[in-house]
């Protein structure tokens, strides 16, 4: 089934009510009193409306068992993401499931996973369908309307609400916090704002852990996990990914194939942005045991693989891989044997690589470094951009359309057929 933007913003909002009353109910009983569980102030709570919308795109081509498998890999990873960004960002922990069975670092766990993925299940099959149903009896215009007045009422509350977040992720008293936004935000307004969310969020996640901020070294470059740093291993990655891959199907297939994703250099963006999330993530967890990186790398990597699997047939309309020859596959977007290869490489980069290529990059001096930084970030915006418009072009010339604007024209004079068939000789049009 073929979604639009106001039916995925509908599930989004009805799925975070929903989510809302589900965490505050829950809170309720336990405390025995009222309190608003969402991380914002309106009554949603976004981290159940962004999981139904990821679920029902990504796993709305399954049924029965591999249905509910989908369901339970997403929402898993969607809650372990979450916990470390929240962590990162904000050095709150808001929930610990560590005195649950079979947990990673008290943000997953066996038992949670397996509600969260039932749950899924039962929407994407049944619970989808019926709320698309009341939303559709809603006369078109009025539902539009509603849907831009929501969105415009969430996002200034997100934004204000990241604004009270930043003043409490800082090493300072909540006083000083409240003097400097009362210094950069005169208004008694705003006061009284920032200090009804403080006290909201305080009685929302009593049990939240206050975490240590790492210091930083201001004298080293890309020091750590930041910004610079991710940056870089992104760029490095991409590189490092295309040349494994072009050596892999000359020693495999006999023959010199461009693994690229781009149309401008080397560069596999999946290898890239793996390498970045997955230092992002498991960047406190470089320490543990291989066989912990190795059941993590390959979970993560499945679910990563699948997930950008189905990106780019539905921006794109084009499949760049398929392992629907090889045994033990999921739509021939994944296998278990390449799963198994993102854990072994989840090992041998937090252990072996990553050390040696990180003391590289804070090697570079600070001001050269932020200002190669930037110019890898506009390069591969550019790229990227350019690239997706020579597929959705090439889409189109696929389908008989014509070039009628210019940057149809370019495409089409710069990146033809015959081009692209050399850059991505593997991909095959989705399109009947």
């Amino acid at each position: 089934m073929i979604y639009t933007g106001y039916e995925f913003l509908w599930l989004f909002f009805v799925c975070s009510f929903l989510g809302w009353i589900l965490e505050t109910v829950t809170a309720a009983i336990k405390r025995k009193k009222f309190v608003n569980r969402g991380l914002v102030n309106t009554p949603f709570c976004v981290l159940y409306g962004f999981s139904a919308v990821f679920i029902t795109i990504f796993c709305n081509e399954l049924n029965g068992v591999w249905l509910y498998l989908g369901s339970f890999i997403v929402a898993t990873v969607f809650e372990w993401a979450a916990g470390h960004l929240i962590e990162k960002f904000y050095h709150e922990r808001w929930w610990d499931y560590s005195n649950m069975k079979l947990n990673i670092d008290g943000y997953i766990s066996l038992p949670m996973s397996a509600i969260w993925g039932a749950l899924a299940f039962v929407m994407v099959k049944w619970g989808n369908g019926l709320l698309l149903r009341l939303f559709h009896v809603i006369p078109s215009i009025a539902g539009h309307i509603i849907m831009w007045v929501l969105f415009a009422l969430l996002a200034l509350d997100v934004f204000a609400t990241l604004i009270i977040m930043s003043g409490r992720s800082k090493k300072i008293d909540r006083w000083e916090a409240v003097d400097q936004m009362l210094t950069q935000y005169t208004s008694k307004l705003e006061h009284k704002i920032y200090s009804y969310v403080d006290v909201r969020i305080q009685k929302a996640y009593p049990e939240a852990k206050k975490l240590a901020i790492p210091e930083e070294k201001s004298t080293v470059f890309a020091y750590g996990c930041g910004f610079h740093k991710i940056v870089w291993l992104f760029i490095i990655g991409a590189f490092l990914g295309d040349i494994t891959e072009t050596i892999y199907c000359r020693i495999v297939g006999g023959v010199w194939m461009s693994r690229s994703s781009v149309v401008w250099g080397p560069f596999s963006i999946v290898w890239g942005l793996a390498i970045a999330f997955a230092t992002l993530l498991l960047y406190k967890y470089r320490d543990k045991s291989d066989r912990y990186l190795f059941a993590v790398g390959t979970f993560l990597g499945g679910a990563y693989e699948y997930v950008c699997s189905v990106f780019t047939e539905l921006v794109f309309g084009k499949v760049f891989w398929d392992y629907s020859d090889i045994p033990f596959n999921l739509g021939g977007r994944i296998n278990l044997l390449y799963c198994f290869f993102w854990g072994f490489a989840a090992v041998a980069w937090m252990k072996l690589v990553y050390p040696k290529v990180s003391a590289l990059i804070e090697k570079i001096p600070m001001k050269p470094g932020k200002i190669i930084t930037w110019i890898i970030v506009v390069f591969m915006c550019c790229n990227m951009a350019v690239s997706g418009l020579a597929l959705i072009r090439s889409t189109e010339r696929a389908n008989g359309v014509p070039a009628d604007v210019g940057w149809q024209k370019i495409m089409d004079e710069r990146f033809g057929d015959a081009r692209l068939e050399k850059i991505y000789p593997n991909m095959m049009s989705t399109e009947p």
